[in-house]
């Protein structure tokens, strides 16, 4: 470690006109030697919450086993053998607040476990979702207090599934009961949130616009900044930067690519990559990039919004989601949703695996991090919201003990899995949504 009698500041932000680049935690923000200090620096921790629409196939989801070890993974979970020791997997967990079952009130209950008021108009009426809670306390300490991202353009209104308003499954984000918070899918948007500075969002992209690169405008700084920093740190601020910039380049070639699309993809905004695994990678990697540089600590990314139909010929299922979901038990129907299943979650393991070959202080972001991966339906079949589908993955500074199945003996609320969530990030409330307690076990072993 370079020892410094002034340290750099954790808010150091290379500046160019219209930018402001953060940086990730460095050696030299670490004031001089003594314990305390180290301890007031260390890595913040994160929340993050992935949605996954329309539930699964549960037989190809539920790992084998019973002795709370994740042993052997399910075809579904198998691209997160990589990451295996950093993953609980959580077995008969319900949204009770869910029910009467449907696509608009998964979405809702996923992150709120509320009950949405039934209403085709613009009176809803949901809660406040665990990212906001949150937010609301730790999201205080960054430029922007969470990060909502989606990978569909939320163009629906009015009503859209038996009586409920569209702003149900168009977001996964209330930061009170009657407001919810409009996701982002378009990558360059999000760009110029984490790294503009100053003006509205037209003035902060027209300011892009008028650049090659974000990097070219900092270069100055990024200089003055090298040579006050030691070789280890060097190599950290080079690495991120050039992350930084294989970002923006992929950015740049799916903006190129527009006039060479003879189609449209109608939920896709303009200026995406056309696939959509690359399109998912690079809004997870854009997620990378945001709590690296602790420009939020809060992410939620919505991987499709329910009811989508969208298609998937890369893995090679041409047929829409949301008809496939409805598989009236044909196995060669569950059998392609199971693929999409399976696609979704390997992409959730490409941002693991990114988490975890990110270093920030004694480990890495993954071990920082605390992420819930899931669907509020269990049997899309039925709209049956028992079951779910859910992942906790995170790192052991959060307590986190991975490498685990754990199996509920009786149905068990999601919300006591956000209680618990809260609770390591620091955000202390007794109760959320229709929870019955705190799910402790996930940080230490406990009979279930």
């Amino acid at each position: 470690m370079i020892i410094t009698k002034k340290a750099l500041p954790r808010r150091t932000f290379l500046r160019g006109a219209g930018a402001a680049l953060a940086l990730p935690l460095l050696d030299a923000m670490i004031p001089a030697a003594t314990a305390a200090n180290r301890t007031a620096l260390r890595p913040v921790r994160r929340l993050g919450y992935i949605f996954m629409p329309m539930g699964c196939d549960q037989s190809r989801w539920t790992p084998p086993g019973s002795d709370g070890r994740l042993g052997a993974l399910s075809p579904i979970l198998r691209s997160l053998e990589p990451v295996k020791d950093k993953l609980t997997v959580l077995t008969n967990l319900e949204l009770r607040n869910a029910y009467p079952g449907s696509h608009a009130t998964s979405n809702a209950a996923f992150l709120s476990a509320a009950k949405a008021k039934q209403t085709e108009s613009s009176d809803y009426y949901l809660g406040t979702t665990a990212d906001q809670v949150a937010a609301q306390q730790i999201g205080r300490e960054t430029r922007l207090p969470s990060l909502e991202l989606s990978m569909d353009m939320m163009q629906t209104a009015g009503q859209c599934d038996n009586g409920f308003a569209c702003v149900y499954q168009n977001n996964l984000s209330w930061s009170s009961p009657t407001t919810p918070l409009p996701s982002e899918a378009h990558p360059r948007v999000v760009f110029e949130r984490l790294f503009g500075e100053g003006g509205g969002a037209e003035e902060r992209r027209a300011a892009l616009r008028k650049r090659a690169s974000l990097l070219d405008w900092v270069g100055e700084d990024i200089a003055r900044l090298r040579r006050e920093l030691g070789a280890g740190d060097r190599a950290r601020v080079d690495g991120y930067l050039e992350t930084v910039r294989e970002v923006e380049r992929r950015i740049q070639r799916a903006e190129a690519e527009v006039g060479e699309r003879p189609l449209p993809d109608l939920d896709r905004p303009p200026g995406v990559p056309a696939s959509y695994g690359d399109h998912a990678r690079l809004m997870f990697d854009l997620q990378v990039l945001a709590m690296q540089g602790d420009v939020t600590r809060i992410c939620t990314f919505q991987l499709a919004r329910e009811t989508s139909n969208r298609t998937y010929p890369e893995i090679g299922v041409p047929d829409p989601h949301h008809p496939l979901s409805h598989h009236g038990n044909d196995p060669d129907k569950i059998a392609r949703m199971a693929k999409i299943n399976a696609f979704h979650v390997s992409l959730f393991a490409y941002y693991l695996e990114r988490l975890k070959a990110t270093p920030e202080g004694d480990g890495s972001l993954l071990d920082h991090s605390l992420l819930l991966y899931g669907s509020g339906i269990g049997n899309p079949n039925i709209h049956d919201h028992t079951n779910l589908p859910v992942i906790v993955a995170g790192g052991a500074a959060g307590g986190m003990r991975g490498g685990r199945h754990l199996r509920y003996d009786n149905p068990t609320p999601l919300a006591n899995v956000h209680l618990a969530l809260l609770d390591k990030v620091g955000v202390r409330i007794d109760r959320f949504g229709d929870s019955s307690g705190r799910a402790d076990e996930l940080f230490s072993p406990v009979t279930l």
